[in-house]
């Protein structure tokens, strides 16, 4: 969590603050990310034990941080199921194993009340003169603190001994100083009563021990820039930090301070890095949560997190996921992503590799649904796009006809509509196709994005080859389909320089229009693309990524509408002008001969026949 306390991820919620990670410079860097999503699903589940002794339990396609990239519980190295995957010897990124939270019993809010109050309370009985001339006896406890969740602490701990005080405040802010909060009471049961609450043990346990430095901690510690450090004048406090740090085996060094006008002071150090400075954090959990904040630092750890086996469970279980405003979090100590899917699949809880290509989800009554709402009083017709979520012409369509059936049905009511695909099939609906186009009803575009054979077999594997669509094209201009080609998606410093090569040779094949489509990377697909990237090209990773983000502004996806697709800065603005120069070229999006094509005509639209039903005429 953002307070840097552990809890399950079931019990995690919608809005709580915890860690994530975000790149600055050369490494990643803890930063405080918001939980936009929980959810839970029932899969395989594995177990991944590291070097250290930490267990993880996820599913296939989870994926962690490693020393080389984000990687997926499993994988192959070849065929349909390759992806990048853990193995043996792999090293995750994080600080390794949380530790378990103090057990706080009698003695450990005894430990923390001896710490704090030792540390920064005032406790004394003062004798004075009163105006008759006896002699009185002032008893008083005080705690003044900036951070009032040590107070609460402590008034809570103190109730138990039947012990009351009192709230106030004991410094206003002003310039150059904080407010300050307080807690008092006079009475002398409850101060000779504190007296003996904060005596120091004769044998500390290790709960009085985790107490205590909680509560000197609260008191006289600071965290900032990596460095824990806890100071005191008082050297029998500074022998009992030594002696409790040790029961726990902390690293640190004590560095003797001089000063020349007030006591010398006592620094003492925790070493180890954020490692042991979150290992002290959990083991005693003091109350401050300023004081536990590691925003800022980077992932980095000499923790034992190689990775030793990684074994099915031979069961399905309930497994919880959250998606968060850095898309990843920190689970048992390691860097986990938060997303199973590619956007669309996401919403259904699917994987970003594996499952988004052989799980697929088909909407069999999609053509009823479409026939229901042509039919609705007073529906008005507009071009509707197909294809622009998911290919419309993926293989399963040969069985299913989904698509089919649809154009079938704007053709019976002379609806117009577009069409995007990257497959071949859509040569099977010519029969629909080219007698509605006669009617100025339908404009396909074919999405091409290289005619280079080897970038497009690494790219889009399984999809139809550069030539083949080409064929599609020059299939669909002679049987008088207006079509057009889509270079998407166009990737900086991969495939952009073959621009102008796809656009000539689409207009040879008949192509009457053409645009092109910027990669973006949204929600989970940012880590796939770098993923894709480092496996295929590691030499131009670095530059691609680079000038995706300058026509980003400076990020790896830039959502905006207007902008998205195209992108913007020097780099866009160079791809716009040389597709416009290219397009009147080769006699694209009406700048041949002939004149610009008309929108698609929606004045022919009659609403279909509800289904089984009889025409009269």
């Amino acid at each position: 969590m953002a307070d840097c306390s552990v809890r399950r991820i079931a019990d995690i919620h919608p809005g709580d603050l915890i860690y994530g990670t975000a790149r600055e410079g050369w490494y990643r860097r803890y930063v405080k990310s918001r939980v936009l999503a929980h959810w839970s699903v029932i899969k395989p589940a594995y177990r991944i034990a590291l070097e250290d002794g930490t267990e993880l339990i996820a599913g296939p396609d989870h994926r962690f941080l490693t020393e080389r990239g984000w990687k997926f519980v499993t994988g192959t190295e070849q065929g349909q199921a390759r992806r990048p995957h853990l193995t043996t010897g792999n090293k995750m990124m994080g600080v390794g194993a949380f530790a378990h939270a103090p057990v706080k019993n009698e003695d450990y809010r005894l430990g923390y009340l001896c710490g704090v109050i030792r540390g920064d309370g005032h406790l004394a009985s003062h004798r004075f003169r009163r105006g008759n001339g006896a002699i009185g006896t002032l008893h008083q406890f005080r705690l003044a603190l900036c951070d009032v969740e040590a107070l609460l602490r402590v008034q809570d701990y103190l109730r138990e001994w039947r012990i009351d005080t009192q709230h106030f405040v004991f410094q206003q802010a002003a310039a150059g100083r904080r407010l300050l909060h307080a807690i008092r009471t006079q009475r002398k049961p409850s101060v000779d009563e504190i007296h003996a609450l904060i005596a120091w043990p004769m044998v500390a346990s290790r709960e009085w021990s985790a107490g205590f430095l909680a509560g000197i901690y609260d008191a006289e510690g600071s965290y900032s820039e990596g460095c824990l450090r806890i100071s005191n004048t008082d050297h029998e406090i500074i022998a009992w930090i030594d002696r409790c740090l040790k029961s726990f085996d902390f690293r640190f060094v004590v560095e003797h301070v001089p000063r020349e006008t007030s006591k010398p002071i006592d620094v003492v150090r925790l070493t180890g890095g954020l490692r042991e400075h979150l290992r002290f954090f959990h083991s005693v959990d003091p109350a401050i949560v300023r004081k536990r904040d590691i925003a800022g630092q980077a992932v980095k750890s000499d923790a034992r997190l190689g990775v030793v086996s990684i074994e099915p469970l031979g069961k399905a279980m309930r497994l919880y996921d959250i998606t968060t405003e850095t898309e990843d979090f920190i689970a048992n100590g390691v860097v986990s992503h938060n997303c199973y899917a590619r956007p669309s699949h996401a919403y259904l809880e699917l994987s970003p590799g594996l499952d988004f290509e052989t799980k697929l989800f088909a909407k069999t009554n999609a053509a009823e649904l479409l026939r229901a709402e042509l039919s609705k009083p007073g529906y008005a017709p507009s071009p509707i796009a197909i294809g622009a979520n998911t290919d419309c012409y993926q293989p399963i369509e040969r069985k299913f006809r989904i698509t089919r059936q649809i154009v079938e049905i704007l053709a019976e009511c002379e609806h117009p509509f577009t069409l995007v695909t990257k497959s071949a099939l859509v040569e099977r609906d010519l029969d629909l196709l080219a007698p509605m186009a006669k009617k100025n009803l339908v404009k396909v575009f074919v999405s091409i994005a290289s005619l280079d054979r080897t970038l497009a077999r690494k790219l889009e594997p399984r999809a139809a080859s550069p030539q083949r669509r080409m064929d599609v094209l020059r299939n669909l201009a002679q049987a008088g389909v207006p079509c057009g080609v889509m270079v998407a998606a166009l990737i900086p410093g991969l495939n952009d320089k073959t621009l102008e090569e796809v656009l000539e040779a689409a207009a040879a094949a008949g192509a009457a229009e053409a645009a092109y489509v910027v990669m973006r990377l949204p929600n989970e697909l940012k880590e796939l693309f770098k993923e894709w990237l480092a496996a295929h090209y590691p030499e131009r990773a670095g530059h691609v990524i680079s000038i995706v983000r300058q026509m980003r502004g400076g990020r790896d996806n830039d959502p905006r509408f207007g902008s998205r697709m195209t992108g913007t800065g020097a780099f866009a603005e160079l791809i716009e002008k040389r597709f416009d120069i290219a397009c009147r070229r080769f006699g694209l999006n009406g700048h041949g001969a002939g004149r610009k094509p008309p929108s698609l005509d929606c004045s022919r639209f009659r609403p279909p026949c509800a289904a089984g039903q009889m025409s009269l005429f």
